[in-house]
């Protein structure tokens, strides 16, 4: 899963770069042909009338009036942009988290047969919104996906700050001593997720494993089987 992703990401990246490189050298020689005209119109050719006093001013302030309100306009639309809520207003789209935005850390809990703890905080500067749905947990290079611990999705959490979202998972929900070990797993804000990350946990034994929803208490991530 995450060596597609990264492959799709490289790829990505070198498109973005040579057509950033495109337009750099198209915005250069604009330029360049821009000055030349001005240069070659601004002389004035010796015996012309003067403008008549006023004309040109006026011009000019008519101008800066249009641009003062489409930049106005613009700042304006940028401010309230937004869902419609039906009501002739506006309401602000609030920011989903990706992987990218977060900051990830991992605690090994013993409680119900032992577990590991995915703690989430945004980082510094960002205020985002964690869906009200499972975290896609993966493990391994066959990408084991971990079903769900509740029978019901959570409630969407606001992250900014201090404040701190939990989710268990536990690796082995059979009996026995099948499995496979692994010390890592991989965790995306949702399958779409385009930035998953690679989260160090220890050596596991993972069969089966199972994952909570988000969570704003560590006690609520528990993942009973």
């Amino acid at each position: 899963m995450s060596g597609n992703r990264l492959r799709a990401f490289l790829v990505s990246a070198a498109v973005v770069g040579g057509a950033m490189l495109m337009t750099a050298c198209q915005d250069a020689n604009a330029d360049a042909d821009s000055g030349a005209a001005q240069g070659s119109s601004s002389a004035t050719p010796a015996g012309d009338a003067a403008a008549p006093s006023g004309s040109s001013a006026a011009g000019s302030g008519q101008g800066a009036g249009k641009d003062s309100d489409a930049t106005g306009g613009g700042t304006e639309d940028a401010a309230g942009s937004g869902a419609d809520t039906g009501d002739g207003k506006r309401e602000q789209v609030e920011q989903s988290c990706g992987a990218n935005d977060i900051s990830w850390s991992t605690r090994s809990e013993t409680q119900a047969g032992g577990y590991v703890l995915i703690m989430a905080k945004a980082k510094p500067g960002i205020t985002c919104y964690l869906p009200a749905a499972l975290p896609t947990v993966a493990f391994g290079s066959d990408g084991t996906q971990a079903g769900p611990a509740e029978q019901s999705v959570g409630k969407q959490i606001k992250l900014s700050g201090s404040t701190t979202a939990y989710a268990g998972v536990n690796p082995k929900t059979t009996n026995g001593n099948g499995g496979k070990e692994l010390d890592f797993i991989i965790v995306g804000v949702g399958d779409d997720d385009p930035n998953p990350v690679s989260l160090p946990v220890g050596t596991i034994t993972v069969e089966d494993p199972i994952v909570t929803n988000w969570h704003t208490a560590p006690a609520d991530a528990v993942p009973f089987s």
